[in-house]
This record gives structure tokens, C-alpha cells and sequence, in this order.
């Protein structure tokens, strides 16, 4: 594979997606992984605005610099790329201790689920300010492939720019 190639045709399919539906720029939600580096270097790749957003709920701290650290060496190339962080384990955790409890064995992939969700609501919350569209950092093989994603929460996105790429 070329990767510039595919870098460069990536770059000008989020300009003319974003052009097309009149709107100013990307949000990503960016976590420290591969995944969400590509996908928001891919984004800040097309000149428009791009916030990077963090979003974690009780987050190892290695994870919270990782994505940190990309999202300041992002910037530094790319002008119109911000960083933004919203701390959601708050809100997480009055949402769980709200719920009444349920069988041990399904806890915890709701639970899973729900932070997904969380984040979701809150990528499109920073978009719609920003006239931005919510790009997705699902690959082919885990979200695409398997299936693996939450419905309605990492799955909730307006595009997803690495739909088509191997993690591997």
C-alpha cells in the first residue's frame, strides 16, 4: 500500500465531504490510541478546523498524556487544530449510581457501552457549536469486520475516515 497515497486521497474526500455538507471543520475524539492519532491527523491534514477532544472517564493516566501529547505535536504542524478536554467521569458516575442494579453478568458491558454513549452525545454537543462534523476512528477490521463498536455510541459518528484500513 502507498500510504501517501492513501493519506492524500483520505484528505481530499473529508475537504469535498465537508465542503459538500457546508460545514467548517472535524471533531474527534482522541484517546491516546492508534486509531483516534490517524484519524485526527488525517482530519487536521485538510486545513480546516479540527478540536480534538478527550474525553476521559476514570482514565489511566498514561492515557490521558498520550492522547495530550499527540494532540499538542498535532498542533503544532496544523494552526487550526485545538485541544479540548471534558471530563465525563462525573457524569458517568452519577449515571451509575442512579441505575438500580441488574444481573452481575451484564453490568459491565452496559456499563462499557454507556461510557461510549457518553462520549458520542458530547462529540456531537462540541460539533453542532462548531458547525463540525463528527469524525469516527472505527478501522475495517474492528468496527467494520466484527462489529465491534456500541451502538449508537463509537458508532454514532458523521463519517469515518479509516473505514477502510487494517489496524495491522
Amino acid at each position: 500500500m502507498n500510504c501517501a497515497r492513501v493519506a492524500s486521497h483520505i484528505v481530499k474526500w473529508l475537504s469535498d465531504y465537508a465542503e459538500t455538507a457546508a460545514m467548517d471543520g472535524f471533531v474527534v475524539g482522541v484517546s491516546g490510541g492508534i486509531d483516534s492519532a490517524v484519524t485526527s491527523t488525517l482530519c487536521a491534514m485538510t486545513g480546516k478546523p479540527t478540536l480534538c477532544l478527550d474525553m476521559p472517564i476514570h482514565q489511566a493516566p498514561d492515557q490521558v498524556s498520550r492522547a495530550a501529547s499527540h494532540i499538542d505535536w498535532l498542533a503544532q504542524s496544523h494552526p487550526l487544530v485545538r485541544r479540548s478536554t471534558v471530563s465525563l467521569t462525573e457524569v458517568y458516575d452519577l449515571f451509575a449510581s442512579s441505575l438500580p442494579d441488574g444481573p452481575d453478568a451484564s453490568q459491565g458491558l452496559a456499563m462499557a457501552n454507556t461510557r461510549a454513549r457518553l462520549r458520542m452525545t458530547t462529540l456531537y454537543a462540541m460539533a453542532q457549536r462548531r458547525r463540525a462534523l463528527v469524525a469516527g476512528t472505527g478501522n475495517k477490521v474492528e468496527d467494520f469486520g466484527v462489529g465491534f463498536y456500541t451502538k449508537y455510541g463509537d458508532g454514532g459518528v458523521d463519517l469515518s475516515p479509516i473505514a477502510d484500513l487494517m489496524k495491522t
